[in-house]
């Protein structure tokens, strides 16, 4: 049996920061899982290395679940974005060496394959609406078959999701948070239009996708459904805050517009009432977040049991590992829905070399063993840690409000 031996936490920034805990055995076997918390990375990094690796050593790489078992009940203080990303950076580490000592991909080990490849969608943003259209046309033509619309609101110095560079997009961009500024009223005005003029543009063959980002109220977010209802929107992404789970009961009584809702989940708790109620359509919760592979696995049978599927978050605060092991559990699920992608930088994709690719609109993780990416240490230690916070959002009057 492989018995671990070591691990470190790798923290490394090129372009934004990442943290990466790489696992061995004694028979020379590694393996990589991603702990990255945008904008609160070194909680996590301090929280691996100063309270779960001493308890890896000498245990078993094989017994995945028992880990996992370990790391969560074991701890006491249960569930929490600190906690679970780092439970999940160690299940997928572990997954990652189980996959090399088989010399399987992860999702062989999963089931295998219950699809050919995994659908992606892109985001297309632009300041105004006309630029938003001429990103998402691009991305059609790039062979996607899913896009994300996002466009500034007339009257709005900053609008999330709309980025200075078209394909790389990274909202953590100040040593200290920088403040946004929101209007309801004028960004659910401009959004109906939006969709009107997408649709015009690029037909009806092209799923697509809208963040509200727990902007709206329930019914703000019921009245936004029902507007865009004509345009039949893949989804709406977290219409509202979470946290109150019947909040999207609401939401449910007066759209059929599809919702999304769970990027910011961390156990199966969070969406417990939401699959069951069968308030929403999609589950967003990912690998890094929600507790590894081993326990999205959980969130997502429970899904299947009332047929929602899996629409994993994948924006550009997920390093390429938390990308790969996402793409063997999409490929393997039966409920898989759809991925989001976001291009990382060639800097970032030369740190963490990986098996992964696209090609018309769908990724595959490809066929070497255990996930298929890897960290160049030495290339990763000439990235040095740069904090960096996630904004803030205050309404015009400044009040706080939710980013």
């Amino acid at each position: 049996m492989p018995r671990i031996t070591a691990a470190r936490v790798i923290i490394t920034c090129p372009g934004r920061n990442f943290v990466t805990l790489k696992i061995e055995c004694d028979d020379g076997t590694t393996g990589v899982g991603d702990a990255t918390l945008n904008g609160r990375e070194l909680a996590v990094a301090s929280y691996l290395t100063e309270h779960v690796i001493p308890c890896l050593m000498g245990r078993d790489a094989h017994r995945i679940e028992d880990v996992w078992q370990y790391l969560y009940k074991g701890a006491y203080w249960r569930r929490g974005p600190v906690t679970m990303s780092a439970i999940a950076a160690v299940d997928t580490a572990l997954w990652d060496i189980k996959g090399k000592l088989a010399g399987l991909p992860v999702y062989q080990l999963l089931g295998g394959a219950s699809r050919e490849s995994v659908m992606v969608y892109g985001h297309a943003n632009g300041k105004s609406i006309d630029d938003t259209i001429e990103a998402a046309l691009e991305y059609q033509q790039q062979g996607y078959k899913a896009i994300r619309l996002q466009c500034g609101v007339p009257g709005m110095a900053s609008t999330y999701g709309v980025s200075k560079d078209r394909y790389f997009y990274e909202p953590a961009d100040a040593d200290l948070p920088s403040e946004n500024v929101w209007s309801t009223s004028k960004y659910l005005r401009v959004v109906p239009e939006l969709f009107k003029a997408a649709r015009e543009a690029l037909g009806w063959d092209v799923h697509l996708l809208h963040d509200i980002h727990h902007r709206l109220t329930p019914i703000e977010a019921g009245r936004l459904g029902k507007d865009l209802e004509p345009y039949r929107p893949f989804w709406l992404e977290d219409a509202t805050p979470a946290e109150n789970q019947d909040a999207f009961r609401l939401i449910r009584q007066h759209t059929t517009s599809p919702l999304a809702v769970g990027e910011i989940f961390n156990s199966i708790w969070d969406c417990k009432a939401l699959i069951e109620n069968q308030l929403i359509d999609y589950i967003r919760a990912t690998v890094v977040h929600a507790g590894g592979i081993t326990h999205l696995r959980r969130i997502a049978a429970l899904a299947d049991l009332y047929q929602i599927k899996t629409g994993c978050h994948g924006a550009t605060d997920l390093s390429p590992v938390c990308m790969a092991a996402a793409l063997h559990f999409d490929l393997s699920v039966p409920n898989f829905g759809v991925q989001e992608y976001m291009r990382h930088t060639p800097e970032t994709d030369a740190v963490f070399p990986h098996a992964y690719s696209f090609a018309d609109g769908a990724m595959h993780p490809g066929d070497a063993p255990g996930l298929g990416v890897d960290i160049d240490e030495e290339l990763a230690a000439g990235y040095e840690y740069s904090r960096a916070y996630l904004p803030v959002n205050r309404l015009e009057d400044g009040t706080m409000h939710d980013w």
